[in-house]
């Protein structure tokens, strides 16, 4: 079997954000960056979707867009479970929206496919932590002709397909897909285990595969929209008393505000 997981670099959990002066990204001077948590989940149940199967033939294929920084998640991936690795180089000076990047990911998986073969199931996180646009995973698997569905909580392989589960208020939703197929996968599906030694090690000496970098679509753009307060009312303060006697003043008022 043959699974491919899109990863993201984006900025560690728990840092301090700041924003860049013209407040449309993330000013990443200074942050730390791992793999966006939905993702590390979709890595972790690719490891054990093989090793529940059977045989040798199988390949758990991680795919990242963005800066060659991104290498160090890649090597991550590939100590808790990745078997290959690629990377498409982003160029900095391109806005790297959702619609930009599902086509360079849609080019980089049919390159891929076309040097080992088709994927029986690709992997995304259900959103990015940094974006949370929800729409790369869906733009890709539309490209490929491929089902998708997201918000995945628990992944069987079975003899026909794939089933998956989508947890709900009232319970489990169960969906049967045909494979090839696509699925987004939401953070508590599982546990990730930390890398042993033995996989750091592994990792570093792990072939990474350059593809080329799709710039076919027009990026869609970003607008600042900012709501205004509305002008405070001007307000009169009506002192009534500051004894008992003032507490018929005080009935008659709300009496006229129809409280009473």
């Amino acid at each position: 079997m043959r699974i491919l997981i899109c990863v993201k670099r984006v900025p560690a959990v728990g840092s301090r954000i700041n924003v860049t002066a013209d407040e449309q990204q993330v000013d990443t001077a200074h942050l730390g960056f791992t793999t966006s948590p939905h993702e590390e989940c979709a890595v972790e149940e690719a490891a054990q979707i093989v090793e529940r199967l059977d045989g040798d033939d199988h390949a758990v294929v991680v795919l990242t867009l963005g800066p060659e920084e991104s290498t160090e998640q890649l090597r991550y991936a590939a100590s808790v479970g990745g078997t290959e690795l690629a990377l498409v180089v982003a160029p900095g000076s391109l806005d790297w929206d959702p619609q930009r990047t599902a086509v360079a990911i849609t080019d980089a998986v049919r390159e891929l496919e076309a040097a080992g073969g088709e994927f029986d199931l690709i992997l995304f996180g259900n959103e990015s932590a940094d974006g949370g646009n929800f729409q790369v995973g869906i733009r890709v698997a539309y490209a490929l002709g491929r089902p998708i569905v997201n918000g995945i909580k628990g992944i069987d392989v079975t003899t026909s397909g794939i089933v998956a589960r989508r947890e709900t208020d009232a319970g489990y939703e169960v969906y049967e897909l045909e494979t090839p197929c696509a699925l987004g996968v939401k953070e508590g599906i599982n546990l990730p285990r930390y890398p042993t030694m033995k996989g750091r090690l592994a990792s570093r000496k792990a072939q990474i595969a350059e593809l080329d970098c799709a710039e076919g679509a027009a990026a869609g753009g970003q607008a600042r929209v900012r709501l205004h307060r509305p002008p405070e009312r001007a307000s009169t303060t009506v002192m009534l008393g500051d004894s008992a006697a003032a507490a018929p003043a005080v009935v008659d008022l709300l009496d006229e505000l129809g409280v009473l």
